[in-house]
C-alpha cells in the first residue's frame, strides 16, 4: 500500500469527495513522479511527499466539487443534432479546461484524473514543464490531458473554464487568457487570502460573480476561488 493512500483518503473524506481507487492510486502516482522529476527540474519547491500532498494534491482536489457545480450551470453551445444525440445516448458533456501557467500541473493534472469527462490542456512557458506533464498524461494513460509549450496570449481554441493556481495577478491572468475564454465560458482563479486589491483594479469587462472561500484539510492557511466571466 502507498505510504500516503491512508492520508489521501482521510483529506477526500474532509472534501466530501469519492474517488475510484484506481483515480486515487493515479493521484498517488502523480505525486511519485513530481518528486522525482522536482529532484532534477526543480518543478515545485515543495519536495516533502507530505506536504506535496497537503499542498498541492489536497489544494487543488478542493476545487473539484465547485468545478462540477459551475460546470453543470454552463448553458453550452450545441447544434439541435448534437444535443439530440446526447439525450438520446446519455453521453456525459466533454468540458474543455485550460490550465494557466500550470507549472507541475496543478491543479489541471489533478482535475484530470478526477473528472474524466473534462479535457484538460496545461499550458506553460518552460519547455521542461510542459514535457512533464506531457510524461505524466502518458504514464498514467490520462487521453484527456495535454501538457502545451507556449504563451497563453497565443491560444485562440475556446475553452469553457480558463483557471490558474498562483500564476499573476487577476488583472494579468485574465488580461492574458482572455482570448483563449469562450464567450459561455468562465475564469477559475485559486488565490490565499481575499485579493481585495487586485479585485479593486479588475476592469469592467471582467464580472467577478463570486468569491469562494475554500476549506484544505491538514492545510493551515486561506484558499479561496474567485470566479469570473467575460
Amino acid at each position: 500500500m502507498h505510504p500516503l493512500l491512508s492520508d489521501l483518503r482521510h483529506g477526500l473524506d474532509g472534501l466530501g469527495l469519492t474517488l475510484r481507487e484506481d483515480q486515487q492510486d493515479k493521484l498517488l502516482a502523480y505525486v511519485d513522479l513530481m518528486a522525482k522529476w522536482t529532484k532534477v527540474y526543480n518543478l515545485t519547491a515543495v519536495r516533502d511527499a507530505h506536504e506535496m500532498l497537503s499542498h498541492h494534491l489536497l489544494d487543488s482536489l478542493a476545487v473539484i466539487a465547485p468545478l462540477r457545480r459551475e460546470l453543470a450551470r454552463l448553458v453550452l453551445p450545441t447544434t439541435p443534432e448534437q444535443g439530440a444525440a446526447s439525450a438520446a445516448d446519455g453521453a456525459l458533456p466533454s468540458y474543455r479546461l485550460l490550465d494557466v501557467g500550470a507549472g507541475a500541473g496543478l491543479p489541471g493534472i489533478v482535475i484530470a484524473i478526477a473528472c474524466p469527462d473534462i479535457s484538460v490542456t496545461c499550458v506553460d512557458t518552460v519547455a521542461k514543464k510542459a514535457a512533464f506533464i506531457q510524461q505524466v498524461a502518458a504514464t498514467l494513460k490520462l487521453p484527456n490531458l495535454k501538457g502545451l509549450h507556449a504563451r497563453v496570449e497565443s491560444l485562440t481554441q475556446p475553452y469553457d473554464v480558463v483557471c490558474s493556481r498562483a500564476f499573476a495577478s487577476l488583472l494579468d491572468f485574465t488580461t492574458w487568457s482572455r482570448s483563449a475564454l469562450a464567450p459561455h465560458g468562465v475564469w477559475m482563479a485559486m488565490k490565499g487570502k481575499h485579493p481585495d486589491q487586485e479585485l479593486a483594479v479588475l476592469p469592467d469587462c471582467v464580472h467577478v460573480f463570486h468569491v469562494e472561500q475554500l476549506q484544505v484539510p491538514s492545510l493551515d492557511a486561506e484558499r479561496c476561488i474567485v470566479w469570473m466571466r467575460g
